[in-house]
């Protein structure tokens, strides 16, 4: 960006010195423009960059996205719902098991848990509204809360009987307001490094996402968003994964090239804004939980603090069943698969027999 825009600021520049020669003096009216002239052309040439970064901005990303959906295509199916087109997929057969993905996920993050579930039950992995391939209908559902809304039509568009729910990072706040405000749709939660408490500030590595304005938040979202994105992958990744790598085929086979779309990012983004708004009331009301509740963390997460959102629902949530993976990250449905299903598999005996 800066060197389009020095290099467009120096051409004006050196256009204005040739016109009126080097260090004479310029009066109005005569050989020279004046001051007036000088800055008027000097705007025209800022706002000339301006128009020329965006859009470079503009067309790079139109140029990634359209590469993300030919590499990635949607491999689920479609529904509407409140006016939602909702992106799922769907295998297996048996009682139904719901996953709700996290903060800028995509179904593609439960990928290596459904081979090993699906012969013993029907799975469905949905993208949220506003995510991956799924297209919301405005700024609602953003909130845990109103997700949890917008879910539990969903459970009834596709028929689901009372679900187990699978909610990974903030899908599990999602997945605990849908135990909490209905209940009666579901059977169960199975939560993976579930956001359980309120966040105090921002976490640099979310900064990027804090665009309360909608306009702007739009305007971002289709020019700098994601080149800056591919830009900071590798530290995201980091972050995301640590301390274990992630798969060699992540980009494509595990769908991440997919959020290289700008929907993808204002629908982060808005529901990034809405988070805070609600949890506060939504902690004070875990003691209300109803259904069996587990809870698997890594002990090494550098996303959400396994201590604060995980141990401390110990004597707070009714029968808990809290489970911690050494060494493992944010990301335990990849890193320790084996004991992620078991987890699954134990949380399912415990909903299904309810």
């Amino acid at each position: 960006m800066a060197n389009y825009f020095h290099a467009a600021v120096g051409i004006g520049a050196a256009h204005v010195m040739r016109e009126e020669g080097a260090g004479a003096p310029c009066k109005k009216g005569e050989d020279g423009m004046g001051i007036g002239g000088i800055v008027a052309t000097l705007l025209a040439v800022l706002i000339a960059a301006a128009i020329l970064v965006a859009g470079y901005y503009l067309y790079a990303t139109w140029r990634i996205s359209r590469q993300a959906e030919r590499l990635v295509p949607p491999p689920g199916k479609f529904v509407t719902v409140d006016g939602h087109r909702i992106h799922y997929v769907e295998r297996g057969q048996g009682r139904p098991i719901l996953f709700v993905h996290g903060l800028g996920g995509t179904q593609f993050q439960f990928r290596p848990l459904l081979p090993e579930l699906e012969k013993d039950f029907r799975l469905i992995a949905v993208d949220r509204p506003g995510s991956g391939y799924s297209r919301r209908n405005g700024l609602s559902p953003s909130s845990p809360k109103e997700h949890a809304a917008f879910l539990a039509r969903l459970i009834d568009a596709l028929g689901l009987e009372r679900p187990l729910v699978v909610g990974h990072s903030l899908g599990g706040a999602v997945s605990l307001a849908l135990a909490l405000d209905h209940p009666d749709k579901i059977s169960g939660l199975a939560l993976l490094s579930p956001l359980t408490q309120r966040e105090g500030k921002v976490a640099p590595q979310f900064a990027d996402l804090y665009v309360p304005s909608p306009l702007k938040r739009r305007i971002v979202a289709h020019t700098i968003a994601i080149p800056r994105s591919i830009k900071a992958a590798p530290q995201t990744l980091d972050f995301i994964f640590g301390p274990q790598q992630p798969p060699s085929d992540y980009a494509v086979a595990g769908g991440a090239m997919s959020t290289l779309r700008p929907a993808h990012f204002f629908g982060t983004s808005t529901d990034f804004g809405a988070i805070g708004r609600v949890m506060k009331e939504q902690q004070a009301r875990y003691g209300e939980l109803g259904v069996p509740v587990g809870v698997l963390f890594g002990t090494a997460d550098r996303v959400v603090n396994w201590e604060k959102h995980g141990k401390a629902l110990e004597g707070v949530v009714p029968g808990l069943d809290f489970e911690t993976v050494e060494g493992v990250g944010h990301m335990p449905q990849y890193a320790a698969t084996d004991r992620v299903v078991a987890f699954i598999r134990r949380m399912a005996g415990k909903a299904f027999a309810n």
